[in-house]
């Protein structure tokens, strides 16, 4: 499972309504490599699923991510922080052993 908290959610439903996205749009969440800590988070709205998607669906938010991503995401929180020392998407992720300063990336 892939969680979204409430700040997320609320953040999501705002861009959903900017960006002019249609109900069938929900979150891709990847991860690639890169970042100051080896691997990066990607977010992206999409509405067409591919083979072997795994698909979460919390408080309304529908999350997308492909297998290989899951393993490393697999019981995160996605939230969104508003505040002076950074403003953004974040994971709390239970899998990392080391993310970075600004949080954008992860190692295992």
């Amino acid at each position: 499972m892939i969680h979204v908290a409430p700040s997320a959610i609320e953040k999501i439903t705002e861009l959903k309504q900017t960006a002019h996205v249609g109900p069938d749009h929900f979150i891709r969440v990847s991860v690639t490599s890169g970042g100051c800590s080896g691997l990066s988070y990607n977010l992206e709205f999409d509405d067409e699923l591919v083979p072997n998607d795994q698909v979460f669906e919390d408080q309304g938010i529908k999350v997308v991510t492909d297998l290989k991503s899951f393993l490393y995401l697999f019981d995160s929180t996605l939230e969104f922080s508003g505040g002076l020392e950074g403003k953004g998407f974040h994971f709390v992720n239970p899998n990392a052993s080391r993310t970075c300063g600004c949080g954008e990336s992860f190692a295992v």
